[in-house]
């Protein structure tokens, strides 16, 4: 199978995380969204929402959305909790990464690690904080309770959440605010066959 996506990408990253735990073989094809190469004809021929990541099965049959993938790939593995009510927890976290998490902590980010935050999105930039604040509240929250989102081992939830929450300092959040996210990003790099971001 083969694998599109970016290195620098939070939810490229997703998978590469899941691929290291679970031991996956794949082909990886780096893309760079900065040059326009999710924009080309091939590529929205893959995907007509023109964004990565993206998974080309053994079959040839196309899966967008990272957490979709995700998911796909851990189906029947322990990072997906056998109980209906867990798993539908883990798509609770799955959900809010994307909707209350990832619009706030990857954009500001963006804006700042890799655009330097010019003068025409420092706005935008200021914006994201609050929100970006307010997703890590919640996950603080929630692992003062556990040692991970759902229960007491690695699900695909922490996954997604690790993710951009591991590097949102680079989107300006000072992390050393949130001691329950610090511990969970280090139990999670602690784990056998972790792989860190930027590693194909």
């Amino acid at each position: 199978m083969k694998i599109y996506g970016d290195k620098q990408s939070g939810n490229s990253y997703k998978l590469i995380l899941v691929t290291s735990f679970l031991q996956i073989h794949y082909e990886w094809q780096d893309i760079d969204t900065k040059k326009g190469e999710t924009r080309t004809d091939s590529f929205l021929q893959l995907n007509p929402n023109g964004k990565i990541p993206i998974l080309i099965w053994n079959d040839g049959r196309v899966l967008s959305e990272s957490n979709a993938i995700l998911n796909f790939l851990a189906e029947g593995s322990d990072l997906i909790p056998k109980d209906a009510f867990e798993r539908a927890r883990v798509l609770q976290w799955q959900f809010f990464e994307q909707y209350s998490h990832e619009p706030y902590i990857a954009v500001a980010r963006y804006i700042k690690h890799y655009l330097g935050i010019p003068e025409e999105r420092r706005t935008e930039y200021e914006s994201k904080q609050e929100g970006g604040h307010k997703a890590l509240k919640v996950l603080e929250t929630e692992l003062e309770k556990a040692p991970f989102l759902v229960g007491n081992s690695l699900t695909t939830a922490d996954i997604s959440l690790f993710a951009y929450t591991h590097v949102a300092h680079e989107g300006g959040f000072d992390l050393s605010m949130y001691p329950k996210i610090q511990d969970w990003i280090r139990r999670i790099q602690s784990l056998e066959r972790f792989k860190p971001m930027h590693s194909v």
